[in-house]
């Protein structure tokens, strides 16, 4: 794994107007992204995770530029070298760097179109950029499908004829086509058996050894997460509350959210006791969130200093960054993990 950052975020910010009235005036904002920031390096896979709502897609989307970020950058090591901010480009500045960031979507019922053979689903965005010769793209095609265990000689199939994970294969391997540095998958295995989500991960997994890629995961599956990220990014109401590598995170969380979507993850092991009950109160309003720390209402660790500060983002150990006033104080368990004690 390279130590070169091939994306770096620096204090991202997405926000969506209020409108009411007749004039559609502007009376408010939603902060679907409030201030994040992380760096994936080349070969590295980071995973994205929080509830429903928290903003984690809403990031991607800003990555992907399929949507103008408010504020922030978005810097990107080219393929010659180039460090590039996304933020700010135009459709034209981004058209010669859509070929090196590609997408898996979540649906692999509705990302394919039905009317297109598989040979053309996969082959489009080699069409689009340049790939004119029909029997290269033919050639391209079936070494796709066979890299993504799917069968050469199906690709003039329609997707109706596949299966749910065949179809998220023949996704994979669209989002493949252009050889890209960086792929952002968002939540590709949640509308999949368990099983199948299973062989999906270790395709994604073989895949970024082979082809030596850099993958943003994006996913609510704590244990889908864990079995394929170096990294964990998680996110509560638009901020990032921690990040750390994937096992300092799961065996000592050091925030009472992470903690809490610790405790959902299941355990194979019928003696192991049971998780706790889902966290009391509501998720915060983004567009009124409370003051101090956005997490306080519902945290059972809260102090007077949580409802009145807001808790910055700092590092309390190499590499592992934690929103929370009292990281350094609390004994949180992590899954499988022995209890923190208290320092």
């Amino acid at each position: 794994m390279s130590a070169t950052p091939l994306l770096e975020v620096r204090h991202l910010k997405k926000s969506f107007p209020i409108r009411r009235g007749w004039n559609r005036k502007v009376v408010g904002a939603v902060a679907a992204v409030d201030d994040v920031s992380f760096t994936i390096r080349e070969g590295e896979t980071l995973g994205l995770v929080g509830e429903s709502g928290c903003g984690k897609t809403t990031t991607a989307r800003c990555i992907l530029r399929a949507m103008a970020p408010t504020s922030g950058e978005i810097l990107f090591r080219a393929a010659d070298g180039r460090v590039v901010d996304l933020a700010p480009l135009s459709h034209t500045g981004l058209r010669p760097l859509r070929p090196q960031i590609q997408l898996i979507f979540q649906d692999p019922f509705g990302s394919l179109n039905p009317r297109m053979t598989i040979f053309d689903n996969v082959g489009e965005p080699l069409l689009v950029n340049g790939l004119r010769d029909r029997r290269a793209r033919l050639d391209r095609v079936a070494d796709l499908l066979e890299l993504t265990g799917l069968r050469p000689e199906h690709m003039h199939r329609f997707p109706h004829a596949f299966s749910g994970g065949q179809r998220q294969r023949i996704g994979i391997a669209r989002a493949l086509a252009t050889e890209p540095r960086l792929v952002v998958a968002d939540e590709p295995v949640s509308a999949l058996d368990v099983s199948v989500q299973a062989q999906v991960l270790n395709l994604l997994l073989e895949l970024q050894k082979r082809l030596h890629l850099t993958l943003l995961f994006v996913a609510h599956d704590l244990a889908v997460v864990k079995h394929i990220s170096d990294h964990v990014a998680v996110m509560y109401v638009g901020q990032l509350v921690e990040l750390a590598t994937a096992e300092a995170i799961f065996r000592h969380p050091r925030h009472p959210y992470t903690a809490a979507l610790m405790r959902a993850v299941p355990v194979p092991d019928p003696l192991a006791p049971s998780g706790d009950v889902a966290l009391a109160g509501e998720v915060a309003n983004p567009a009124n969130p409370p003051a101090g720390c956005y997490f306080h209402p519902r945290c059972p660790f809260v102090v007077e200093t949580c409802r009145t500060q807001t808790p910055p983002l700092r590092e309390i150990e190499d590499g592992h960054v934690v929103r929370c006033h009292r990281a350094d104080e609390l004994a949180l368990t992590g899954v499988g993990a022995e209890p923190r004690r208290t320092v």
